[in-house]
């Protein structure tokens, strides 16, 4: 009698705690995602109290710049108004050093910042020396007589005595450094004395004279401490809402943040924007696909083909034009009024006219194609590859002897790609059997441990 008594008892018990699991683990269901989305909201806004402030202010992985050269084949034939021939040189690769300085919190949910960039030539990860030497289009000639093409007669003729005075050509040969960071050139002078409006810079010439030890301007975006919604995206770029760069209001417009983090639970339907001083505009990349990189879900954004499309295949561009083709910007506006271009290198996803115009390109989608790798749950991203090409337009100027017999073309200067170590992986296809996508990274474990992990970006 007792032992049935006692197993009654035994059944009652385990009754109990089967009934508590179950409510317990339904309570769970409905609370454990709301404690996830807690955490996320209070580890990724701009907080020196969240675990992401770290990682927002100094970049935690390496970065590298690699440098694309063209290096021009036939610049004698290009003067008789043969058709140029390029070979790739490269990459010659930099180390990228990123951080926030100037860090000022204000009353309106805001933050501003400068971020300081220096770059230091990697040797061991480049094919090359910055002492190669490279034959490219002298940008100063070649830039100052399109820009001068209706002058008057007198002064293109003075130009060209200018030109003749300090011994400048059409084409150049120098060194990677000498390129990249500067030469002393007499034209330089020359140019901002006379003709200060067209190119009001002294000194060194580079391409990139200006990048290095220098900031990118100063950027104020939400913190989304009080207003979630608002997160990461700029306020004011340089105290301005909108640029004037451009010749629409919604060219114009700082859309996005400033291309280091994005907001939390990102779905298919979401997108990237972000507004880069370089480029002069704001960007949008669209969602790919979805998949694994280094055991983490991602969601892979890129750019649409119609980012640098011409205002008539598209018409929201308009405002960037005008366009001499589809698939390539005209930055003019923006960097003095000399005939420059940004594109994806090789002319990917532009007008196949421009790259039939160029021997020795050879666009494809694996290669040249922008993308970042972001990781839904919170907004960081986790891998990307930012491609871009800068040309320069080049056409035989009536008054400007130099520019002899050139016929009109966007002759490719160099491509770049800025990213971590390893921008080239695939992601991995987001369902897979025996490797499962965990639901946590390790910001998250960061929250929901205590114990920090050091995320990598």
């Amino acid at each position: 009698m007792g032992s049935r008594v006692r197993a009654r008892w035994v059944v009652a018990a385990l009754g109990c705690t089967g009934l508590l699991c179950a409510v317990l683990g339904a309570v769970m269901i409905v609370t454990l995602p709301s404690i996830i989305k807690q955490q996320v909201y209070k580890n990724v806004r701009i907080d020196p109290s969240s675990l992401s402030f770290g990682m927002w202010k100094d970049i935690p992985v390496p970065f590298y710049l690699s440098i694309y050269f063209f290096d021009v084949i036939n610049p004698k034939e290009i003067l008789q108004g043969k058709k140029p021939e390029v070979q790739e040189r490269g990459p010659y690769v930099y180390r990228e050093f990123r951080h926030k300085s100037n860090i000022t919190f204000n009353g309106n949910d805001t933050v501003s910042f400068l971020e300081y960039r220096s770059f230091q030539f990697q040797p061991d990860r480049s094919r090359g020396s910055e002492s190669d030497y490279i034959v490219m289009p002298n940008i100063l000639v070649l830039g100052a007589a399109v820009m001068m093409e209706n002058k008057p007669m007198a002064l293109k003729l003075l130009m060209t005595l200018a030109f003749s005075t300090l011994g400048e050509r059409a084409f150049m040969n120098r060194t990677v450094g000498d390129i990249m960071w500067g030469y002393e050139d007499p034209l330089v002078n020359v140019i901002s004395k006379y003709f200060p409006s067209m190119f009001p810079v002294k000194g060194k010439f580079g391409l990139f004279a200006g990048l290095n030890n220098s900031d990118s301007g100063i950027f104020t975006v939400f913190t989304g401490v009080k207003n979630f919604s608002r997160v990461h995206l700029v306020d004011k770029w340089n105290g301005l809402s909108k640029v004037n760069f451009w010749h629409s209001d919604q060219c114009n417009m700082i859309n996005g943040t400033s291309g280091q983090m994005w907001a939390p639970f990102m779905t298919p339907e979401s997108s990237l924007e972000f507004y880069s001083p370089e480029a002069c505009r704001s960007m949008k990349l669209v969602y790919q696909e979805e998949g694994i990189f280094e055991g983490i879900p991602i969601f892979r954004f890129k750019a649409p083909n119609t980012l640098f499309a011409s205002g008539t295949n598209y018409p929201p561009n308009e405002g960037f034009c005008p366009c001499l083709r589809s698939g390539i910007q005209n930055i003019s506006t923006c960097r003095f009024n000399a005939p420059l271009f940004l594109s994806h290198p090789h002319f990917y996803n532009a007008d196949p006219v421009l790259a039939e115009a160029v021997r020795g390109l050879h666009p494809n989608e694996t290669e040249h194609s922008l993308f970042l790798d972001i990781h839904p749950l919170t907004g960081i991203p986790m891998n990307c590859s930012v491609k871009l090409q800068l040309s320069l337009y080049i056409k035989s100027i009536k008054g400007i002897g130099q520019t002899a017999q050139i016929e009109p073309v966007v002759l490719p200067l160099l491509w770049f790609e800025e990213g971590p170590e390893d921008t080239k992986s695939q992601p991995s296809p987001a369902a897979q059997p025996d490797r499962l996508p965990s639901p946590f990274t390790p910001l998250l474990q960061e929250s929901l441990s205590g114990q920090p992990t050091s995320p990598k970006a």
